[in-house]
């Protein structure tokens, strides 16, 4: 039995990895950090499972600013497979909390990659990278030879992270890959990011709980894919005989008036009568343009996007009304 430790294990991605490697026999273990409140929504089913409770989901406490704590974990599980998935991961957000971001999403790879080193544990390893690395962009499509021009301090802490795995890869003959994932959504994001707010105030408005939607840059274009499908070329990647880099991607851009329009169009209203600018919600610096080429993917993983972008949104409004109804 393979066992996998995976940080971020609560996320939207950590979640379908999660998932994905119960399904295929691991023994799977998770990061957590200790708060007030437990955040273990996503992965709660899994305990409703009679195979899964007590038997090959384990979670533990820790914090990517506990590098003595990351080294004992690892020594103590030396999982054959570390998916590093945890940061602080709200583009916007990352304005606000510049240096936690830098330090959680950037050093936070440094910390997991050093605390493999010291144990002495040869897992493979997997890096969370993210399209936003790309920025103001320098071609289009983007693919993993494209320079990276980030525009944020998530961005730039993203690239700290990429070039840290790349230079442990090479330096110490670490099988480390950077997965280079675009923007890729479920019912399971996090209700901050701008696809569920979106879906989450359609559902409400639908049924009468809210009025308005208040959002910013309309203009920003994006490539949208689904989740559950992004994870598996994580693991692919995993696989594979050499580490390398790879960029998922669907190829197509939509803009988040696309998004909107899309959402509404889907319970039968005009987003126009319902959708409010606020200034509040735009970047500092902005990401215009983002759609990935996922030809080496395809050509040496054999992944491919399945999901449209149409169903994507229409998966992510039911599912919010759906919740609505169960609450209700």
């Amino acid at each position: 039995m393979k066992k996998a430790l995976i940080t971020g294990i609560t996320g939207q991605d950590g979640s379908y990895l999660a998932d994905l490697l119960l399904a295929k026999g691991y023994e799977v273990h998770g990061i957590i950090r200790r708060a007030s409140t437990f955040n273990t929504s996503r992965i709660d089913h899994l305990y409703q499972d009679p195979h899964v409770n007590g038997i090959r989901l384990f979670l533990h406490y820790g914090d990517l600013s506990d590098s003595v704590n990351l080294v004992k974990l690892i020594y103590d599980l030396k999982p054959d497979e570390i998916y590093h998935l945890a940061a602080q991961s709200h583009v916007r957000v990352s304005f606000d909390i510049p240096e936690y971001t830098s330090d959680v999403t950037g050093v936070g790879a440094i910390r997991i990659l050093e605390a493999m080193r010291e144990s002495g544990v040869k897992s493979r390893f997997y890096q969370a990278s993210s399209s936003e690395m790309f920025g103001k962009v320098q071609a289009v499509p983007q693919t993993e030879t494209t320079p990276f021009w980030p525009r944020s301090p998530y961005g730039c802490a993203k690239v700290f992270a990429y070039w840290a795995t790349v230079n442990y890869r090479e330096s110490y003959g670490m099988h480390a890959s950077n997965g280079i994932l675009f923007n890729h959504e479920s019912p399971r994001r996090g209700e901050t990011f701008v696809t569920r707010k979106i879906t989450r105030a359609v559902a409400a408005i639908k049924t009468g709980r809210q009025k308005d939607l208040y959002l910013g840059n309309l203009d920003a274009k994006r490539d949208w894919g689904y989740a559950p499908e992004y994870v598996e070329g994580m693991w692919q990647m995993v696989q594979q005989d050499a580490s390398d880099d790879f960029v998922l991607a669907t190829n197509e851009t939509h803009t988040v008036r696309e998004f909107v329009e899309e959402a509404f169009r889907h319970v039968d209203l005009d987003w126009k009568e319902f959708v409010k600018y606020d200034a509040r919600y735009e970047r500092p610096a902005e990401v215009d343009l983002l759609v990935g080429n996922p030809a080496k993917a395809k050509k040496l993983l054999g992944w491919e996007p399945r999901t449209k972008f149409r169903d994507l949104v229409r998966i992510m409004v039911d599912a919010d009304l759906e919740l609505l109804k169960s609450k209700a």
